[in-house]
């Protein structure tokens, strides 16, 4: 039998991980993500994300795509890539005065569930249905990831209910640092090469997508105003356009691959 990895064809991970919403899920993650304060700290003194955004989203997605639809061995090599990576990643946060460290389960457990919550949420947005129990099924699927990562199995949510009570937990918690002021205009006006700055229009439609998914805690930080009556045609724009890129964009290499190991098997 060909090795399906963690996941298979038949997982949540699979439908949901080569959609283009991934990519407004991204930007929202990124977002709420660098409003904890030791999380943010840790990217800005051991990131190049400024110098080389682009660099740093693709071994972001070649991280998930890899866990995601790699066979066994990849999926490891590519945790372990990342396990030692987080060993040399510590120090303190100016703002908290707090020391951090990468492999903290705290911070593991942080940078999962706004991860995992911004996929179903942006897909349920701009994708299209998902089941409560699909939701609940993939939470747990990517609890194995987190897991691998070095957060600790009784910390890992379970199902959707777990995660939001986890997040809005976490409200209290959350600070607008320079930091997190610094990664905001990154991803709201990203760098890019000469050839490709006609193309900047376009890129405010993720980012407005994005930001119309934001938590309420995160827009009024960020000072990130919105218009509730924009939302429906925004959503029903961004739909179609999903759909027409999923059509018309080609699957990443590690999606066909893995397509044709199913194939095989």
């Amino acid at each position: 039998m060909s090795d399906q990895g963690w996941f298979g064809p038949d997982s949540v991970a699979w439908r949901l991980h080569s959609d283009a919403t991934m990519l407004v899920a991204a930007m929202r993650a990124l977002m709420v993500q660098a409003l904890e304060p030791r999380a943010m700290a840790g990217v800005a003194q051991h990131s190049d994300y400024q110098r080389d955004p682009w660099g740093r989203l693709d071994r972001t997605v070649r991280f998930i795509l890899n866990t995601t639809y790699g066979d066994s061995d990849t999926a490891e090599a590519a945790v372990g890539t990342v396990r030692k990576i987080h060993e040399h990643v510590r120090g303190i946060d100016p703002t908290t005065g707090r020391a951090y460290s990468a492999g903290d389960p705290d911070l593991l457990l942080w940078i999962h569930a706004v991860e995992v919550h911004s996929v179903v949420h942006c897909y349920r947005r701009y994708g299209g249905g998902l089941s409560d129990t699909d939701a609940d099924r993939y939470v747990v699927e990517m609890g194995r990831v987190a897991q691998e990562l070095g957060l600790p199995a009784a910390m890992t949510p379970a199902s959707m209910g777990e995660l939001r009570h986890y997040l809005d937990g976490m409200d209290g918690s959350l600070q607008i640092t320079p930091a997190a002021r610094s990664a905001l205009r990154t991803i709201l006006v990203p760098p890019l090469p000469l050839a490709l700055t006609l193309l900047r229009p376009l890129a405010l439609i993720p980012t407005t997508a994005a930001i119309a998914t934001l938590p309420a805690v995160a827009r009024r930080l960020y000072g990130l105003p919105w218009f509730p009556p924009a939302t429906p045609p925004l959503r029903a724009g961004v739909f179609a356009l999903t759909r027409v890129l999923n059509f018309v964009v080609p699957e990443a290499p590690e999606v066909r691959a893995a397509r044709a190991r199913t194939r095989a098997a």
